[in-house]
């Protein structure tokens, strides 16, 4: 051990607290060199070890049926789909990089969540991302989002695999601190399913790739604190990728898992080589000796810790059966990427690192990693004041509105409401030929899944003005969101992956909001029988000056369509057809865009929600869908009622006429957001079969309306035509980029 020992500052510097050092030098015997205390840093970052969140996240369901892998067993989550066939996917953050240097950034997260799915010997199949931006007049806010998006397209379109769906929003909240959440999904026959393991002494150890440089040095570490004017200092740990390398990586790491010369496959993201060795040994229960003067270098003089710590992208650390060594040098050869032996597997559960012979870091496995040492705090939390406050919203105090077309138009046009057409035309749907939706429209993309009559349909959700109103409620409706829209798709929900982005865990009212969004997220998940597979927590999205974001945990949710021709669109068909209402309609206007945006009220109570009315809302609609009986399925959130009118009726080219509910206030009937309701519409002849579904389920329904022609009517009033309306609604978020 050549280097000078470190001390508490040396610790306090690299973001630990002063009890891990104490820990770090018990669990040593000793005090830890730099590079040591640099191991200990990352691995211990609350972006690896999850130490602020264990606790919680502990209490969400994992385990169905369907379930091959659980919550932290791999890199992604895996469940079982029928015909031998398995679907990995997962979905995580990388806010922090975005928010300094957006296209490397969201470009980066891109291709670290595809590696999360090769690496278990899936193919990636596709892609979706939830974003979110401040106020879009900001110039500022302009730069964040032409960078991301591009980021996402460029590195999307390159690697292959298509980007079929997402999310976009924009509030002040989240002017310092973008949101940039990045989803994928493949598919892995079953007898070819990889695992993030290391055993077998003396095995080889191998690392493949990209040759490895200084950038994303200490990135773990820079996700696992708040953006501050200082933070442009850190560009250094925003990582930088290549595509075309992760294109090459994907085939030779799929060729190589199927020859069956592989122990353990893992994709070095966070943290890099030390993440990889110490998990993968954890998992086995092995060692490892690493040689660092043997990885492949693209930058000279690199110490030790840098090479440990560094991000570079489009690697994996693969342990290999002994004997074997020659086949997979063979098949990274043909893919022309770097394979070089670094290390080799030992039994005693320890990760010696050697340069040029001499030891440069001796660490036991175990204690780096969630679930093993790795600290497990219970933060302290409290109910904040506004939360008691905002219940007290009463909407008698809000006035009706003089012009009901006047709000129609300005929600139509809305950045949180408007199409994002200008987004999506710059990613590729249709690489892969899977897609299905791109010309026909659902709730959910749904993606064929080649040689069977299956589907897969994913999605992702959260509002986060609702979790903020009330994050137990709030998070519960993002989750029945995402089954709702999977339902109004034809499918069946499966189960779930999550990014839970939320301000500094050490600030009670921040982690009040987190606690009681994993309770939502539990008492959902568990009627919805969609269980957790994984996926992210990521902290600190807070400024030193501009507060924390919304806590937005954004659900990621798969579906299952067994029979790919019952998958059901969202657009309205044909004139005339009879339009419905489902679900409960109730008199509440909490926390819509109406009230926020165009009332400009602020605080308010999450929208009505009741999860036993959901869930059977949900059956029935499963039930018109299975039998045929519908044309058209569209779930009603963001805008209302008004919204999901106008978004079935622009994507069939049609218009609609609708009487509303004289029970109700009027604005409540047209833009509230009281969640369990989907709009559907039918052929007239089925009406009578319809409402006798429906009643068998014993959900509330009402007819509404009808399809029609070419204008928007409520009451008998138009509120524009179909012209104006497409114009509102197409081209608004472009005006502002142009």
């Amino acid at each position: 051990m050549k280097e000078e020992l470190t001390t508490v500052q040396t610790a306090l510097d690299l973001g630990l607290l002063k009890e891990e050092f104490e820990k770090i030098k018990e669990i040593l015997g000793r005090t830890p060199n730099f590079t040591e205390l640099s191991i200990f840093s990352v691995m211990w970052s609350e972006h690896c070890s999850y130490k602020n969140s264990i606790v919680w996240l502990k209490k969400l369901p994992k385990s169905s049926e369907r379930m091959l892998a659980e919550a932290g067993e791999e890199n992604a989550g895996l469940v079982d789909i029928g015909d031998g066939l398995a679907c990995s996917f997962k979905i995580e953050s990388h806010n922090h990089p975005s928010a300094i240097e957006p296209y490397q950034g969201a470009a980066t997260g891109v291709g670290g969540i595809n590696r999360d799915i090769f690496t278990m010997g899936a193919r990636p199949i596709a892609q979706l991302n939830s974003l979110r931006f401040g106020d879009l007049t900001n110039k500022k806010t302009q730069w964040l989002l032409k960078g991301v998006v591009k980021g996402i397209g460029d590195y999307g379109n390159a690697f292959g695999i298509p980007t079929v769906g997402g999310e976009l929003y924009f509030d002040p909240c989240y002017q310092v601190n973008p949101l940039v959440n990045a989803f994928s999904a493949g598919i892995v026959e079953t007898d070819k399913i990889a695992s993030a393991i290391s055993y077998g002494v003396g095995n080889p150890v191998f690392i493949v790739g990209s040759a490895t440089g200084k950038d994303g040095i200490h990135g773990a570490a820079f996700a696992s604190k708040d953006i501050s004017e200082d933070s442009l200092n850190d560009l250094p740990s925003v990582q930088v990728g290549d595509p075309f390398q992760e294109k090459l990586l994907l085939e030779a790491s799929l060729e190589v898992i199927a020859s069956g010369a592989v122990i353990g496959i893992q994709d070095m993201g966070a943290a890099g080589i030390i993440c990889s060795t110490s998990e993968m040994s954890a998992k086995g229960e092995h060692g490892m000796d690493i040689w660092l003067d043997k990885v492949p270098l693209r930058q000279e003089g690199m110490l030790p810790f840098e090479i440990l710590l560094s991000e570079s992208q489009e690697r994996m650390l693969i342990v290999v059966k002994k004997g074997r060594e020659q086949e997979v040098l063979d098949i990274f050869k043909k893919w022309d990427l770097n394979c070089a032996q670094i290390g080799e597997v030992t039994k005693d559960k320890r990760l010696k690192f050697y340069q040029n012979g001499d030891v440069v870091a001796d660490v036991p496995a175990y204690d780096l990693v969630l679930g093993g040492g790795a600290p497990v705090y219970h933060r302290e939390y409290k109910e904040p004041a506004y939360y008691q406050e905002f219940k007290k919203f009463d909407p008698n105090t809000i006035p009706q509105p003089k012009s009901y077309a006047e709000v129609a138009k300005f929600l139509l046009s809305h950045p949180n409401i408007a199409s994002r057409k200008w987004v999506s035309e710059q990613y590729d749907s249709m690489i892969g030929t899977g897609t299905t939706t791109t010309n026909a429209p659902a709730d959910a993309p749904v993606v064929r899944i080649k040689g069977t009559n299956k589907a897969i349909l994913v999605t992702v959700d959260c509002n986060g003005r609702y979790v903020h109103a009330d994050p137990e409620e709030g998070c519960a409706i993002a989750v029945a969101e995402s089954s709702r829209n999977v339902v109004c798709s034809g499918g069946e929900p499966v189960a779930i992956t999550n990014c839970l982005n939320f301000g500094n865990p050490f600030n009670p009212e921040v982690y009040w909001q987190f606690v009681k969004a994993i309770t939502g997220m539990k008492k959902a998940c568990e009627k919805f029988s969609t269980p957790v597979t994984g996926g992210n927590v990521s902290f600190y999205n807070q400024s030193n000056d501009g507060g924390a974001v919304f806590p937005t945990p954004v659900i990621g949710m798969l579906g299952l369509l067994d029979h790919y021709d019952r998958k059901m669109t969202m657009h309205f068909k044909n004139g005339n057809d009879p339009i419905y209402l489902i679900g409960k309609m109730t008199d509440d206007i909490a926390c819509s865009e109406y009230l926020y945006s165009y009332c400009k009220v602020k605080g308010s109570s999450s929208p009505y929600f009741d999860i036993n009315e959901e869930y059977q809302m949900q059956e029935a609609i499963k039930s018109l869908i299975s039998k045929g009986l519908i044309v058209s399925a569209h779930d009603i959130s963001d805008g209302g009622l008004f919204v999901a009118l106008a978004e079935s009726a622009l994507a069939g080219n049609l218009g609609f006429s609708v009487l509303s509910d004289s029970t109700i206030r009027k604005d409540a009937f047209l833009f509230g957001e009281g969640q369990g309701r989907v709009l559907i519409s039918l052929k007239k002849e089925f009406t009578d079969i319809v409402e006798a579904d429906l009643n068998s389920h014993s959900v509330h329904f009402q007819r509404i309306g009808k399809v029609t022609k070419d204008s928007f009517k409520i009451d008998d009033e138009e509120l524009m035509e179909l012209k104006e309306a497409k114009k509102l609604y197409f081209d608004s978020l472009a005006s502002f980029l142009s």
